[in-house]
């Protein structure tokens, strides 16, 4: 999945490279004011607004020998997406900032862009890249402001989740970790360097989990939806099943027991972008969400499996896992 030939970012002007850009996301804008001006206005159904931000940068969170420019573009749009979709709001904008060596092809620059208007269009119709920024650094990195709006709603925070609520999840578990694996297991060289991926040595389940790493499809339109039926806790699973609910747990205080979710990517596995949700054990489950597990008061761990505390870290951490390469 290298990057593909042509003039680089060095042999081009700015406005040069925001007019490939911009052609690449011309009609997607639904602001008052898109791009091209000095910054964006936004309509804001209901006055209240969610925002989020997310940086992928090259090395610790993607290696350009394994992702393609649009795969980038997709994957830096639907981890912000998921990020506003578990608020319980509405996706409306995205805000795109790329740092940029001086070789980066403009090719590679467009396919990103298409991969970010292809997120937009297929997770969270209506919502579109809307400004943004453009610089030089001796490292890819690309760093996305996500907006959304709660539609008068409240929003769903990680804090309410109350004894007897049941625990839920949208999206899968596990694919996305099972697919980081391939990666690391069969397209490096001898001394541990990335080598481009070659999809046909693969099985269609391994393909499958390969596509969920470097390209997720969150539940994003799930997250309003949960949220109209109640939803009293949710959050992103982005760093693991496991350590993702210690976060809620701890933010609600309470003790979230699993169930049924065997050891192993399903529980420690990150990138998913999956949905986990607290609804009143009296309320229906939207479709979409499976049960995983109960709300229990507080105990001696923030989580349990099956009544028994997980034994390890679980979960992955940037600043503790990266293993300092890029390639």
């Amino acid at each position: 999945m290298s990057a593909p030939h042509g003039p680089t970012v060095g042999d081009v002007s700015e406005g040069e490279l925001l007019a490939h850009i911009l052609a690449e996301l011309s009609g997607a804008s639904a602001a008052v004011v898109g791009p091209g001006d000095d910054a964006a206005v936004l309509a804001a159904p209901g006055e209240r607004v969610v925002v989020t931000t997310d940086t992928l940068v090259h090395g610790p969170d993607f290696r350009l020998a394994w992702s393609s420019g649009h795969d980038l573009g997709f994957k830096s749009a639907a981890v912000n997406l998921a990020d506003v979709a578990a608020m319980g709001a509405r996706p409306t904008a995205l805000f795109v900032a790329l740092a940029m060596p001086a070789d980066t092809t403009v090719a590679f620059v467009t396919e990103l862009a298409r991969g970010l208007r292809a997120a937009c269009d297929l997770l969270a119709p209506g919502c579109a890249v809307e400004g943004g920024d453009l610089t030089a650094s001796d490292t890819l990195t690309i760093a996305v402001t996500a907006v959304g709006v709660l539609e008068g709603r409240a929003p769903v925070l990680r804090s309410g989740a109350r004894p007897g609520d049941v625990v839920a999840v949208a999206g899968s578990l596990g694919a996305a970790a099972r697919g980081l694996a391939v990666l690391f297991d069969r397209f490096r060289d001898p001394d541990g360097f990335p080598v481009p991926v070659d999809l046909g040595v693969l099985d269609d389940a391994s393909r499958a989990d390969l596509v969920a790493q470097l390209r997720p499809e969150p539940p994003v339109g799930l997250g309003p939806v949960a949220a109209v039926a109640g939803a009293t806790a949710m959050m992103d699973v982005s760093d693991g099943l496991l350590l993702d609910a210690t976060r809620l747990a701890d933010a609600s205080g309470v003790t979230v027991d699993l169930r049924g979710i065997a050891d192993g990517p399903q529980l420690r596995g990150g990138e998913d972008h999956a949905l986990l949700a607290a609804f009143p054990e009296d309320a229906a489950l939207p479709e979409g969400f499976r049960a995983i597990g109960r709300v229990r008061a507080r105990g001696t761990a923030p989580v349990t499996v099956d009544g028994v505390p997980p034994a390890g870290p679980g979960g992955w951490d940037p600043l503790r896992d990266w293993d300092a390469v890029r390639g």
